[in-house]
């Protein structure tokens, strides 16, 4: 009974107040009070979690992958990463729509952002799509669904504080006896584990691409592949070729670790800002230092008051309730997955990617330990289904981003990226129902 009644403050309070149109920090934060007065605790016990979620090492790559995506905007080096990709485009149909794709894959491996992503590369690649001749609404529904790769090709800010919620989490010991010993959770592999899931989503997309631009008669260049454009393309894009190797190159080699890598990739891009391309002004460096500030406290307020959400829940035996009760439906694995990614997909719709994964992690973990299931494996398969909310109504934050670079209507590229969602959907089912995809990497690197 006392469990039911704090499911309903808990979660009643955090609705409404969403409804209400406060913000899901104010509604994650008075949800969890108005549970910790109702069970006569001690308020001063939210202030302690809080303090203590934003204490964790990996928690640094945060703001640094944030900072490192900023500064390679600034620096050039997110626009020549997209001149080589439209460098490829050539005869192929949808050539040069299948080269944003191409860049958003390039840039979701520096920025870990699906927002960031879009904007990077949309500024550059809706004009040149709407210059060869495509609609605006099609050239910004491409950007908008493949934006959310941002957050799929590691580095990505979701899998950091997916780790982090994982991490501090138990193994129930029924599943144990069952199951046995589980692997650890950590943020390096979680990386390694998402680049084969990153590639199956992104073929997804570009064989509906293909189709799409079959039909409606976007064709390639009428010369073939210009060598020469390729090869300056290459030249004048080589460092910042680099700047995604350094980065992932020195996490999957162990050489050092996610949080490392992104104080590394600040460092790589200020000294090709400055020294290289000398692009990278003071003005710039203070814009980037604030979009970090902004971004970062913005996050971190997500996170204090999720945490605290997150402890109720576990405290108050709520994850092993949903876990009982999904388990009583049914033991089929693969209809247990069809309800969590249908669920996941739902949240994703309309909750910030990062709240979503703060408060579900604690009470979908457990289901998926009890079920077998990799801890590995479930987190990517999460971070691929919330991806998908980024171009989805009614929150699709991508979709605002194009919107606003091609100035069409909302509606319009909402409505031509549904396909496009649709298909990365049927990517997420097949990452979660052959598991090998995302830890054949991981056991490779010997993890």
């Amino acid at each position: 009974m006392a469990e039911t009644s704090i499911v309903l403050i808990l979660f009643g309070s955090f609705l409404v107040l969403l409804v209400m149109g406060a913000p899901v920090t104010v509604s994650l934060g008075v949800a969890a009070l108005a549970s910790f007065l109702y069970l006569d605790q001690n308020p001063i016990k939210f202030v302690q979690i809080a303090f203590t979620s934003v204490g964790s090492f990996p928690l640094m790559a945060l703001p640094s992958f944030i900072l490192a995506g900023a500064l390679m905007e600034a620096a050039g080096i997110s626009k020549r990463l997209v001149n080589l990709a439209e460098s490829f485009a050539g005869p192929v149909t949808g050539g040069i729509s299948a080269a944003a794709v191409l860049a958003c894959m390039f840039f979701g491996a520096i920025s870990g952002s699906g927002p960031a992503t879009t904007a990077a590369v949309g500024m550059l690649m809706i004009p040149a799509m709407v210059k060869r001749g495509y609609d605006k609404g099609y050239a910004s529904a491409i950007t908008a669904s493949s934006g959310g790769l941002g957050i799929v090709i590691p580095p990505s800010i979701p899998m950091v504080i997916f780790g982090i919620s994982a991490i501090g989490l138990t193994v129930p010991p029924e599943a144990i006896a069952v199951h046995g010993e589980f692997q650890s959770v950590s943020i390096s592999k979680l990386f390694i584990a998402g680049f084969l899931p990153g590639v199956v989503m992104s073929a997804c997309i570009l064989t509906m691409n293909y189709f799409r631009c079959k039909k409606a008669g976007y064709m390639g260049t009428e010369g073939g592949w210009d060598i020469a454009h390729i090869a300056d393309a290459f030249k004048t894009g080589f460092w910042s070729i680099m700047a995604p190797l350094v980065i992932l190159g020195g996490i999957y080699s162990g050489f050092f670790t996610p949080t490392e890598s992104a104080i590394v990739a600040i460092f790589y891009t200020l000294f090709v800002g400055v020294f290289i391309h000398k692009e990278l002004s003071w003005q710039d460096l203070f814009r980037s230092l604030e979009t970090t500030t902004w971004l970062s406290g913005r996050v971190l307020l997500i996170l204090f008051t999720a945490t605290v959400f997150g402890r109720l829940l576990v405290e108050n035996q709520i994850p092993a309730i949903v876990a009982e009760s999904m388990l009583s439906l049914t033991d089929n694995l693969y209809i247990i997955w069809f309800m969590i990614i249908a669920f996941l997909l739902f949240v994703g719709m309309f909750m910030e990617t990062l709240a979503a994964i703060m408060i579900l992690t604690p009470v979908l973990l457990p289901v998926t330990y009890n079920l077998g299931i990799d801890p590995i494996h479930f987190g990517i398969v999460m971070v691929c289904s919330l991806s998908i909310g980024f171009s989805t109504p009614p929150l699709g934050e991508n979709l605002f981003v194009a919107s606003g670079i091609s100035n069409i209507s909302l509606e319009e590229v909402t409505v031509k990226a549904l396909p496009f969602a649709a298909m990365s959907t049927l990517a997420v089912f097949i990452i979660a129902f052959f598991p090998e995809i995302a830890l054949f990497l991981p056991r490779a690197f010997g993890y």
